[in-house]
């Protein structure tokens, strides 16, 4: 699949990957060099109006980590809108808190194994979105 993305995002993406957070840094210690079952996933990752912290493109997945501003009633909105265009753009979304990927890393290794699992069985799984 071919990801289009508006070229004035890929220096805020170099930005973003520059000053990673200790979640997003923890996260991408277990996604990088294709170490979950080879997928080769990319950080802070412009896509069509926005950046989302991990994409894998062979799985059409993109995972985001939401932190503590995450809870206001804006950033929310914004959210869902994002994870809305993604679904769209048939991009399924994956999303954790900081507090999940900081404080039990495993079982959010498991949900995207699992997302894995499905997409392999299935060849395509419908929109995943985790509650906010």
């Amino acid at each position: 699949m071919i990801v289009k993305y508006n070229p004035r995002l890929k220096e805020l993406a170099r930005q973003l990957r520059n000053n990673a957070t200790k979640s997003e840094i923890r996260l991408w210690q277990k996604l990088k060099r294709g170490q979950l079952y080879g997928y080769d996933f990319h950080r802070q990752k412009p896509i069509d109006e926005y950046i989302v912290d991990f994409f894998c493109n062979k799985l059409q997945l993109a995972i985001e980590l939401d932190g503590y501003s995450h809870e206001l009633v804006e950033v929310w909105e914004k959210d869902v809108k994002k994870t809305k265009r993604l679904n769209a753009l048939n991009i399924n979304v994956l999303r954790f808190s900081d507090y999940e990927v900081l404080n039990d890393i495993e079982n959010v290794l498991l949900a995207i194994e699992d997302y894995i699992v499905q997409f392999e069985e299935n060849g395509f799984t419908p929109p995943l979105v985790r509650p906010f």
